[in-house]
């Protein structure tokens, strides 16, 4: 059942969808042909997103809450210097608690606390929890104050998950801070997602990313030894990998061109997390293209969701893909967050961005890429478990769906634009 809150998220996406208009990107028409085994793969992403592939990394995937608030907890208490926190949902529940105190308690210690939260994602956040971070000391912002006499800049929000510490390790990711993100994955009204764990130089380009997003917030820029200590991000592994961050309202459409060309470049498979999957036409042609050169391609989303007329989008375009030959796959156990995806068991990428055009078009959103075997096997297998609890969509019963979904798909058509 959908909250107080989130009915006041969906009334907002009515609003901007009558005031804004339709969103969209530049349209790709051509693509080259690519191997993402080859260093040409890299260069052209990095030519394209405007960060370069480093190496020298440590990266560690945490699932779910009962991996990723003990791992951003732990990162928390650790710091010495500075800490850069944006979220984009932060509601009530105890993570909120716990990771408001741990904070809260760094301020209290003399670490500098810069923490930026969206207007729209933590319009559902406690009171209390801001003012116990602000009395510690901790400068807590809106990005993007709601505002009538700012109603064009409304729409854009900043939908990063960011945290860095001492400018040496970060962590992102899908995740929010609330109770529904507790847990193992698998639990009624709880969430499947996925974060990443950083260290090594990549952690600069996570920075980066928020510096920008709290200069715009704050006029404020951030920089230093304390934020970007450069000797002291030594080689923490043997993992290659860059930030790839989207700013749709500076003109930027980095992260739709990078996975664009990543689907593009696929051989053999591409495996896709997403719950929010309304793709556009280009997008759905090249993963039509991918299966018909023979690359196994399985998708798997929400069995349900806290949106029901974003599900009713997503479906109404199942036909084409399914009559193609890629799997669609729902989850059933949880409410599926995660945002991933792997090519041909070598490239994976993880992060905040979904597959429609709010994200491509509208959102502030940051994914990693990963050019790393050991990482995207890891990402598989995490696939393979997921699929073990999903339920596949045929063709034959998606065409039977009842007058209710179609009305439904119906209805969802002037949305999809702000979806």
């Amino acid at each position: 059942m959908m909250t107080r809150v989130g009915s006041a998220r969906v009334g907002l996406a009515l609003l901007l969808t009558l005031i804004m208009g339709c969103a969209g990107v530049p349209p790709h028409l051509e693509l080259p042909t690519l191997d993402i085994k080859q260093p040409a793969f890299a260069a052209t992403l990095g030519a394209y997103t405007g960060t370069t592939v480093v190496g020298g990394n440590r990266v560690e995937i945490l699932l779910n809450g009962e991996e990723i608030f003990p791992a951003k907890l732990a990162v928390i208490r650790k710091a010495r210097r500075t800490i850069n926190y944006a979220q984009y949902v932060f509601e009530d529940g105890a993570p909120a608690n716990e990771i408001a105190s741990a904070l809260a308690e760094r301020c209290r210690a003399g670490v500098k606390v810069n923490v930026l939260l969206d207007a729209v994602g933590a319009l559902a956040m406690p009171g209390q929890l801001r003012e116990e971070m602000s009395s510690a000391g901790c400068r807590v912002e809106s990005y993007r104050p709601l505002s009538p006499f700012a109603i064009d800049r409304v729409n854009y929000r900043n939908h990063r998950r960011i945290l860095v510490v001492d400018g040496i390790v970060g962590v992102t990711g899908g995740s929010g801070i609330s109770g529904k993100w507790s847990g193992n994955g698998r639990q009624v009204g709880h969430w499947r997602d996925t974060d990443v764990l950083l260290e090594g130089p990549v952690v600069e380009q996570l920075q980066g990313a928020f510096a920008e997003n709290w200069l715009e917030a704050t006029g404020v820029a951030i920089g230093g030894p304390e934020y970007f200590p450069r000797r002291r991000l030594d080689f923490k592994g043997s993992v290659d990998a860059q930030v790839v961050r989207s700013s749709p309202a500076g003109g930027g459409t980095s992260m739709y061109t990078m996975f664009l060309l990543a689907l593009a470049s696929a051989r053999h498979s591409i495996h896709i997390t997403n719950p929010y999957f309304v793709p556009d036409d280009k997008m759905i042609s090249t993963l039509i293209g991918a299966a018909n050169r023979g690359v196994r391609v399985v998708l798997i989303i929400p069995g349900a969701i806290d949106h029901n007329l974003v599900r009713q989008a997503s479906r109404s375009g199942f036909g084409k893909l399914l009559k193609s030959d890629i799997q669609i796959y729902e989850y059933r156990p949880a409410l599926l967050h995660a945002k991933t995806m792997v090519v041909d068991g070598l490239w994976s990428t993880v992060g905040s961005t979904n597959l429609d055009r709010r994200s491509f078009a509208l959102n502030e959103e940051l994914n990693v890429a990963i050019y790393d075997v050991d990482t995207a096997q890891r990402l598989e297998r995490v696939f393979e478990e997921d699929l073990s609890n999903s339920r596949r969509v045929m063709y034959k019963d998606w065409n039977k769906r009842g007058l209710a979904s179609r009305f439904l798909e119906l209805l969802a058509l002037p949305l999809k634009e702000q979806m």
